[in-house]
């Protein structure tokens, strides 16, 4: 997208009111306003500091959840500069919204408001541009404003079909993300979810046909998903390849379940290559599925290239195991595995020595009359000092 599924929401705060410094002597007044950003929002927690640029007093105030702030005993003065803030990082940052300048401030109540549209609008006017640019900057965060009530109509749909999901209700879950593509059809982030329910729905059929109707609804799915993130793929996102491969990964997944196995692991070969980091979880998958189609040739080959990319990864270890020792022949009444086969189940016991498969693969050894060697990899250890 380069839309992304970013989260607009307002952030609720109660008001709060700073202490001020109390003079024994002096007169002082009150301060108030109302903060409001380019949309017309309220800029709630919010920082108003009103500083006295005669004698360096300076009065720190924080707006409330309707972009209020409010203060008494606020000397009086006449050259304060009033400045907002987003919030108290901007406020130690320096970095301001807008500002006014030489305001004064009696025993009556002096009201300072900010509202940054009618402010933006003067600004524009005051630099000279035409009615055709401040209009170009109004429909800008006219554009704005409706990006976030969608935004927030997206992520009440996600939300949706997240509980629904979590509650074995996967119909529920696809009405929710066939609404949300309704809103907005541009968004990855819900075509992967959908493509996720479909998934997942599709173990729950009975009737075959309609399982693979929708497998087929996942695999659309996810491609869809993956044709928005690719064409957004080398933005400013970090976590934009992580993403693709993910999508990649579990539209293998549904291609393997609707028995393109050839489909599924060119899938998973696009999962490692796309997020390089992560690819042994992704050679380790493409391998299971290999496996599961009874291919023990190229699931040797998946797992080691999950071996390669990490060779800690235990379960990689057995799993290459299993595709070798199925291999094997009798010769006589001695079983004979290919090569290879001891070394694997050797080093999972070494690294998992009692993991869930460790009496399996020494049964496996036993059968193939090799022993258990749980020293595979280590360093001899040095003789004893005389």
């Amino acid at each position: 997208m380069k839309k992304h599924l970013a989260i607009f929401s307002l952030v609720l705060l109660m008001l709060g009111l700073c202490a001020v410094p109390v003079f024994a002597q002096g007169a002082s007044g009150t301060v108030k306003g109302v903060c409001k950003d380019a949309q017309g929002n309220p800029i709630v927690d919010g920082v108003v500091i009103w500083a006295n640029q005669d004698n360096g007093q300076k009065y720190t105030l924080k707006t409330n959840k309707k972009g209020e702030y409010f203060s008494l005993g606020v000397s009086a003065g006449n050259n304060y500069t009033v400045t907002l803030y987003k919030n108290a990082d901007d406020a130690k940052a320096g970095k301001e919204m807008f500002h006014f300048g030489k305001v004064p401030v009696s025993t009556d109540e002096a009201t300072v408001d900010f509202d940054l549209k009618k402010q933006s609008e003067e600004s524009a006017k005051g630099q000279g541009l035409t009615p055709e640019q401040i209009k170009a900057q109004q429909e800008a965060i006219e554009k704005q404003k409706k990006e976030g009530n969608t935004v927030k109509a997206l992520n009440e749909k996600l939300a949706a079909a997240k509980a629904a999901s979590d509650a074995g209700d996967f119909e529920t879950a696809i009405a929710s993300l066939n609404a949300a593509n309704e809103i907005d059809a541009s968004r990855d982030l819900v075509w992967f979810k959908l493509g996720d329910a479909y998934r997942m729905s599709a173990t729950k059929q009975t009737d075959s046909a309609e399982k693979q109707t929708r497998l087929n609804s996942a695999v659309d799915s996810y491609q869809k998903a993956l044709q928005l993130k690719q064409a957004v793929v080398n933005d400013k996102d970090p976590n934009a390849t992580k993403t693709l491969a993910a999508y990649y990964n579990n539209l293998a997944e549904a291609y393997s379940k609707a028995g393109k196995i050839d489909d599924s692991v060119k899938t998973y070969e696009m999962a490692a290559q796309a997020d390089p980091p992560a690819a042994a979880q992704y050679y380790f998958n493409e391998g299971a599925v290999l496996t599961n189609a009874g291919q023990a040739d190229k699931a040797i080959v998946a797992f080691d290239k999950c071996i390669t990319a990490d060779p800690n990864r235990a379960d990689a270890y057995y799993q290459k195991g299993v595709n070798l020792i199925g291999k094997a022949t009798l010769q006589g009444d001695k079983t004979v595995a290919p090569p290879g086969t001891a070394e694997a189940f050797n080093k999972y016991l070494e690294l998992q020595p009692n993991g869930p498969y460790a009496d399996v693969a020494k049964q496996m050894l036993a059968t193939i009359g090799a022993s258990v060697e749980t020293s595979f990899g280590t360093k001899k250890k040095a003789p004893p000092k005389k």
